[in-house]
């Protein structure tokens, strides 16, 4: 129903910046949330950012001042603006999406392949 494509991920040295897209598709309108989770090698995946149609965002605690997720609208495009890298900060990066149907009172989610982010020191 719905399908993320993330973009924009790369390889910078420790103090650069990169900026990751997120495009949704498909059944967009039942989107209430989305968000950027990461997994470094041989580690669980994290959740680094979210952000709700309404505007309101959360974020890591490790990623607090130097990450910021936004969205013209956060229900089809997000942007993760990732400033002042760390190679604590290598890992790839998933995009999700949460759905809600009110009909059946259930939640989706949804993932993008996810796209490489590589901080050498």
């Amino acid at each position: 129903q719905v399908q993320l494509v993330e973009s924009g991920g790369g390889l910078v040295h420790t103090g650069g910046s990169l900026r990751l897209s997120c495009a949704a598709s498909g059944s967009i309108a039942k989107i209430y949330a989305m968000g950027w989770y990461r997994q470094a090698p041989g580690k669980q995946r994290e959740l680094v950012a979210t952000i709700t149609v309404s505007g309101t965002t959360t974020y890591a605690d490790s990623v607090k001042g130097r990450f910021t997720i936004s969205g013209v609208n956060a229900g089809n495009t997000v942007y993760l603006q990732m400033n002042s890298l760390k190679p604590e900060d290598t890992a790839v990066y998933y995009c999700n999406a949460d759905l809600y149907d009110n009909d059946y009172d259930e939640n989706y989610d949804y993932w993008g392949q996810g796209t490489q982010v590589t901080v050498s020191s």
